[in-house]
């Protein structure tokens, strides 16, 4: 269900009926939980950049960069710095925007594994839904690594099985190959007909997901990959509000762990418990 300023919302022909953002309206409106916002705007962004989430996972399902563990990260070095635990440091005097589109124009030139694809896509289609000048400004200093991600993302998890296109969600293989760690489980963008994204696995829908990352269990299991009650988002609300105003440098933690294609929620754990440790001192 929507409300919109306190009352339900309605569609009413705002989008045609065989578009991306109707198949997301139609989709809130059949999740028992009440998506609540403050105007028109508001929702309208939200749609925006659901829709470019999608249109970005698919751009990158359709160029050229690698699936790779950490260790054999690389980028391109006109743009990026690749630092000694595979992340991609953004290059001083280099415009965020022009290097987030270089991952995309010259794909080719890069391999990431699949948490850092999220976060890839995230940036890319937040910088297709905002101001450029503004997206400089708010991400002046970014760095792509796992599941970190600059605080003005707002990036959470909500548990719900019930999915929306534009979510990112987890196939966890909970009996994977210690000889392939990297299949532990695949993130994946949901797109917009039923079908997932996976940097690495491609697009398929959940059944065929499963079915191939099933292959990459120890020898000898029979406990199935499943997919996760957990959708990861960006706040959508939060990110609407963004003014023109500029921004100052904040130095945002970063937690190293080299365990390819973690979680999102995996990554929150690592990094509540330093947080905790930190409190300690």
């Amino acid at each position: 269900m929507i409300r919109l300023a306190g009352v339900q919302f309605q569609q009413s022909g705002m989008w045609p009926s065989d578009s991306i953002e109707s198949v997301i309206i139609q989709r809130m409106h059949e999740d028992p939980i009440v998506y609540r916002y403050q105007s028109m705007d508001e929702l309208s962004f939200e749609l925006k950049l659901r829709k470019n989430i999608i249109v970005s996972a698919r751009s990158m399902n359709q160029g050229h960069s690698d699936f790779a563990i950490f260790a054999k990260s690389r980028c391109n070095p006109q743009y990026w710095l690749l630092t000694s635990v595979g992340g991609f440091q953004l290059r001083y005097g280099v415009k965020p925007s022009d290097a987030i589109r270089d991952i995309y124009k010259n794909s080719s030139l890069y391999a990431f594994e699949c948490a850092t694809a999220m976060m890839i896509i995230y940036y890319h289609a937040v910088l297709n839904s905002i101001d450029e000048h503004l997206f400089n400004q708010l991400f002046q200093n970014l760095y792509l690594y796992s599941w970190h991600s600059d605080p003005d993302l707002g990036i959470h998890n909500v548990k719900t099985s019930h999915f929306l296109p534009g979510d990112v969600v987890y196939f966890n293989n909970p009996d994977f190959n210690p000889e392939t760690p990297w299949w532990r489980g695949e993130n994946a963008v949901v797109l917009d007909d039923g079908a997932y994204f996976g940097h690495g696995v491609g697009i398929r829908n959940a059944n065929q997901m499963i079915q191939a990352l099933n292959k990459t269990r120890r020898p000898g299991s029979n406990q199935s990959v499943y997919l996760e009650n957990l959708a990861t988002r960006p706040a959508f609300q939060h990110l609407a509000k963004y003014s023109m105003m500029p921004r100052g440098y904040n130095q945002h933690i970063i937690i190293f762990h080299n365990e390819t294609s973690i979680s999102y929620d995996r990554y929150l754990y690592y990094l509540t418990s330093f947080s905790r440790s930190l409190s300690l001192l």
